[in-house]
Order: structure tokens, then C-alpha cells, then sequence
């Protein structure tokens, strides 16, 4: 580009960064060229990104704000660092929750320092997706990459689940319209079903749509078990579950034809009557149907990198979320261990939340407890949460202003390409601090063991 008022003095182009990962949603889709002006410090243009991936890449900039605040009060990183961790390091039941939201080398700092302290790590599953991981650990899962989808499902259903609206690219990029290897017609090759409670934006993509009862999911699939395995089925399901059972008959006869079967889940399955059980029928339903033909099970995951949450606490402690370390060993019990849970009842002393905002969406037993409870909170905005926070970190914003990796609701990791220069620490640099810091207060702890509740205050 030339400065035509003065040619010799030419204006740099802005940066182009190609092939850049949107980490607003589970789809995590990584094609997104961004262009940046410098001069501005901010994203101007994100090629290839749906609506909420450009408001995602447009909002975040360079703000003017300070690195660490204390007690509201300006602070250096080091005084922030060295209060977290004294807080950390003195609480006797700490929780750390969020995590959905950073990278995987962050999550893996995080579990390091609950597993330290003594404390109990929850993930934002347990809010949304968790008894998707009950499940998993209750019946298995039959996967698959969404590339493998868009190459070889000829029958995709969606259940609870409202893509076009929470996951924009979803129906372009893996499930609906997109050209595969063994689908070349595009959707013409694919049958598309939606079962939900209502009609949404996403029912105009399907072929077949059902509406079930509200609450009857766990009928429905169940009644879509029976079927699949030749049983015969009282017709009175229909008045408890609302859809004829010659359109269940129907389904499960597609189910046990197709070639090549995919089932996305949301969290209409999974925040309704019934929770782990509805997926835990659904996997099984899914084991049923891989006696006839292939058949893979996805649960759509919302943030950018919960499923890479999911997957660090699984792969570091055996567990997905809700893990409890205070006898020195991880214990996994959804609703003792889980975060709302602890607060709710008062339980937790201190907490640290990492890329999550619970003072705006938590029930309000649980909001009060933070309020009253000195809380480290790691963000890129202020948040509800940062402003009850007693120490808060300003962080850089991942995949905007760091690398990393983070995985996709598939289960596949993707990189992270730096676009914007930070003033900003990443999460995992603070996280780091804080748990050398932690590591050295608590290193002649004797090891916490036994019962626990007398040593919580009230």
C-alpha cells in the first residue's frame, strides 16, 4: 500500500493472520483469517468466522486496565501472586473452578495446584455437560472425529440440541451442507432429524422433526431401544411421550438401515428431567444400533475448550470434573464434590476461578458464598465475578493474544495462533507463579487426612 500524499513514505499493510482458531464455541473452527490493525491494537476483520465467532474476534482488545488488582486497589503481579497464594495455601476446603475457557497447559497447571493444596477442581461441566461424563463413565461411548461425520453420515440426528443458533457452523462445516468423500450430493445424501421440545431455529434444516413432551426424553430413547431390538411396545407411550409411535417406529427402522448414523446431543437432553440417565440411554442406544450398521454418539459442546477440560482432569486424575484431593487422593462424586454443590452449602473457604464467571449465572445461595469467601478470579474482561474477586488477574485472551492448544468438541486438539501483542499475562504464567508459590508455602505440610468437617468454617 502506498501513501499517495507521500510515496516515499509507504503504509504498512495490516497484518494478515491465516488460518486462525475461533475458541468461542466447541466447534473451535480453525480457518479464520484475521486481519489486524496494528496501529489500533485490535482485530478489524475475521474472514470465515460466523456472527458470534466476528463478535468474539472484534470485541477483545488491548484494554487500558491493570494487571492485578487486590482488594480493588492497584497491585503488582508479584503482591498478587503472593496473596492468591497465601490464600490457597492457608483455606481448608479451597475450590478452583471454570477452566473452559484457557488452555490445556493452563488446566494442567491448575490441577497441579488443587492436587497441592489439598482442594476440589470443578469444571463448567458440572453446570451443563456433566451428566454427559456420568455417562461416558457408566456406559462408554461410541465416537468419532466431525470430519469423519461430514465424510460418511448419511443420517445425522441432533437431540436438544439448537445448533444454528449455539454452534453457527456446525451444519456448513460437518453435518448438514457440507461436500464428503462418500456424500458428494451434499445434504441431498444426508437425512437430518431434530427431536427437541420445540421448534427452534435449527428445525428448518431437518428432514424429520419430533417433538417430544417436555421431560419424556428418557421414555422416548428408551422406546427407540425397544424398537431397535424388535420388541413390541404399548402403544400408550404416545400420551406419555407425545410423538406416535409410527414415527418412532419409522426412526428406528432409518436408525438400523443407514449407513454410516451420527447422534449430536445438547444440553436440552442433558439440563432436563432425567440428566444422566437421558444420555446414559442414549449411548446404550447408540450400542444397540452398532448391531446393524455404524453409529457414533457427540455431545455439543458450548465453551471453547471445556471439552479440553474435561480431558486434562481425565487424564490427570480419572475423573472429568467435581474432583476432590483432600485426602491426598482424587474422589469423584457429582454433587458432594461439585461446585455449586459446595457453595451452596457453605463449604467451600476460598476459591480460585480460572475463565469462568459463576457470580452472574450461579444459583444465589451459591453467588452469596462467593461474596463472602476471599475469591482469586484469572479473566481478560471484568466480570461480576472479577469484581467481587479479592485478587483479579487481567489475563490475556487465548487464541487471540496466546498460543496453547485446545480441543474440540470431538475430542481432537487444535493450536492456537497468537494474533494480537498482549501487556497481558496468559493464564498459564499466572497459574505457573501461583503454584511454584503454593508449592513452596505448603512444603513442610504434613498431608491432610480424615474427616474434614470440623476444620471448615462455618
Amino acid at each position: 500500500m502506498v501513501n499517495k500524499t507521500n510515496p516515499e513514505n509507504p503504509i504498512p499493510e495490516n497484518p494478515i493472520i491465516k488460518n486462525a482458531t475461533c475458541t468461542f464455541c466447541g466447534c473451535v473452527c480453525d480457518d479464520v483469517d484475521l486481519t489486524v490493525d496494528t496501529e489500533a491494537k485490535r482485530i478489524i476483520k475475521a474472514k470465515g468466522a460466523c456472527a458470534i465467532g466476528k463478535a468474539w474476534f472484534l470485541e477483545h482488545g488491548v484494554e487500558d486496565r491493570p494487571q492485578a488488582l487486590i482488594d480493588g486497589c492497584h497491585a503488582s503481579m508479584d503482591e498478587a501472586v503472593e496473596e492468591a497464594s497465601q490464600i490457597l495455601a492457608n483455606a481448608h476446603y479451597p475450590l478452583i473452578y471454570g477452566l473452559s475457557d484457557t488452555t490445556t497447559e493452563a488446566q494442567r497447571q491448575v490441577v497441579g495446584i488443587a492436587d497441592i493444596i489439598g482442594g476440589t477442581i470443578d469444571t463448567t461441566s458440572s453446570v451443563c455437560h456433566g451428566p454427559s461424563g456420568m455417562a461416558f463413565q457408566g456406559v462408554g461411548e461410541s465416537t468419532a472425529t466431525l470430519g469423519e461425520i461430514k465424510n460418511r453420515a448419511d443420517l445425522v440426528i441432533f437431540w436438544g440440541a439448537n445448533p444454528a443458533e449455539s454452534h453457527p457452523r456446525h451444519f456448513a462445516r460437518y453435518s448438514v451442507t457440507p461436500k464428503g468423500r462418500d456424500i458428494p450430493n451434499r445434504k441431498k445424501d444426508r437425512t437430518i432429524v431434530m427431536v427437541d421440545v420445540r421448534r427452534t431455529p435449527s428445525t428448518k434444516a431437518s428432514d424429520i422433526f419430533l417433538q417430544v413432551k417436555h421431560g419424556s426424553d428418557f421414555e422416548v430413547l428408551w422406546t427407540l431401544r425397544a424398537l431397535v431390538r424388535g420388541r413390541k411396545v404399548d402403544p400408550a407411550i404416545e400420551a406419555r411421550c407425545g410423538v406416535p409411535l409410527a414415527e418412532l417406529e419409522d426412526l428406528a427402522e432409518r436408525m438400523k438401515k443407514c449407513r454410516y448414523g451420527v447422534m449430536f446431543f445438547g444440553m436440552g437432553l442433558t439440563m432436563t428431567r432425567g440428566r444422566h440417565f437421558n444420555t446414559s440411554a442414549l449411548m446404550s442406544l447408540g450400542t444397540d444400533l452398532n448391531k446393524h450398521t455404524h453409529f457414533v454418539v457427540i455431545a455439543m459442546r458450548g465453551h471453547g475448550n471445556v471439552t479440553g477440560a474435561d480431558s486434562v482432569l481425565s487424564w490427570q486424575t480419572g475423573y472429568p470434573f467435581g474432583v476432590n484431593f483432600s485426602l491426598g487422593y482424587p474422589r469423584f462424586n457429582p454433587g458432594e464434590f461439585t461446585s455449586v454443590d459446595l457453595l451452596s452449602r457453605g463449604e467451600a473457604d476460598a476459591a480460585m476461578i480460572v475463565a469462568s464467571d459463576p457470580a452472574s449465572n450461579m444459583p444465589k445461595a451459591a453467588i452469596e458464598r462467593l461474596q463472602n469467601i476471599p475469591v482469586i478470579a484469572l479473566d481478560p474482561k471484568t466480570t461480576a465475578t472479577t469484581k467481587l474477586a479479592r485478587v483479579s488477574f487481567t489475563t490475556a485472551p487465548y487464541g487471540i493474544s496466546t498460543g496453547g492448544t485446545v480441543y474440540r468438541m470431538d475430542n481432537v486438539p487444535i493450536p492456537l495462533r497468537k494474533a494480537l501483542d498482549s501487556p497481558f499475562p496468559s493464564d498459564e504464567t499466572v497459574i505457573r507463579a501461583i503454584r511454584k508459590r503454593v508449592t513452596e508455602l505448603t512444603a513442610d505440610r504434613e498431608p491432610i487426612t480424615g474427616d474434614l468437617s470440623a476444620k471448615v468454617p462455618a
